[in-house]
């Protein structure tokens, strides 16, 4: 991760930091992750954070900086520790650069929880939240149009109630569907059944099982008081399943909205935000 941020920043910024000597890209990994190696003629002296330097130098000399964007935010990657405590310096030091990042609200919890990068609490956050089903189906028929294809109505309302407001689930619909039809055919409701299908399984592997390791024991008590409704649960009726005070079950519903597991469903009520892992609770639990 550290050298793909640096070697890009260097093949971005090649026209100011050019020296003849450009980095090339020699192979790409596209899987579970995304990876590139490059190849330097003359390999850079001194460790990430040093050459790191020089890049801004050199960008500041010329009045301008650097944006870094980092996408599918794990707090479980060393590297990733290591980049945000280094930044923090760039920061402290009044350099040339800025930060977006992104990631599912469990993963970008635990990161913000890491005591090295406890700076990173104070920064600016935006939370996606659930998409009206209104933007849901402009947002994929945009998509699929815009790919030079089209969508079936059946299909495109398919896709949306299997997307239930969740963006993740949104991708994983629209792109196993995708992948599903035939080439060039407009996207049928077999095709997107297809990717619903599909998508179940990458939510189970990608989302349910980490979210569901993240839990305290009390959460998941929560949780499961919650699982004896259906579409939305009474917070009064979470507090007495649970033999607690409805403050003491306050502070766990707090806590699982900040992560992104539960969101607020009207005044005193509350349901999962995570598309399918109600039914996951239940075969697990």
């Amino acid at each position: 991760m550290l050298e793909d941020i640096y070697q890009r920043a260097v093949a971005q910024a090649s026209d100011i930091l050019d020296d003849g000597k450009g980095a090339g890209l020699t192979g790409l990994t596209i899987g579970s992750a995304v990876g590139a190696t490059w190849e330097l003629p003359d390999e850079p002296e001194g460790s990430w954070r040093t050459r790191m330097y020089r890049v801004l130098d050199t960008l500041e000399s010329q009045g301008t900086g650097l944006l870094i964007t980092v996408d599918e935010v794990t707090s479980d990657l060393d590297e990733m520790i290591q980049f945000a405590a280094v930044y923090q310096h760039f920061v402290r030091e009044g350099r040339s650069v800025a930060l977006l990042m992104a990631g599912l609200p469990n993963n970008v919890s635990s990161l913000l929880s890491n005591k090295s990068v406890s700076f990173l609490r104070r920064a600016k956050q935006y939370r996606l939240g659930r998409i009206s089903d209104a933007d849901m189906a402009f947002a994929i028929r945009q998509t699929v149009e815009g790919g030079g294809r089209s969508i079936e109505r059946e299909a495109l309302d398919l896709a949306v109630k299997a997307s239930s407001g969740f963006p993740y689930m949104m991708q994983l619909v629209g792109f196993h569907a995708w992948e599903s039809s035939e080439d060039g055919g407009a996207i049928d409701a077999d095709a997107v059944a297809r990717g619903i299908e599909v998508a179940g399984y990458d939510m189970r592997d990608g989302v349910y099982r980490s979210t569901l390791r993240d839990l305290s024991a009390k959460d998941i008590d929560f949780l499961q008081a919650m699982l004896e409704d259906e579409g939305g649960s009474r917070m009064a009726d979470v507090a007495r399943r649970m033999g607690v005070s409805s403050s003491y079950a306050s502070q766990y519903r707090l806590r699982l909205i900040d992560q992104g597991v539960i969101g607020e469903r009207g005044r005193g009520r509350v349901w999962f935000d995570i598309p399918g892992f109600d039914s996951y609770l239940r075969e697990e639990l």
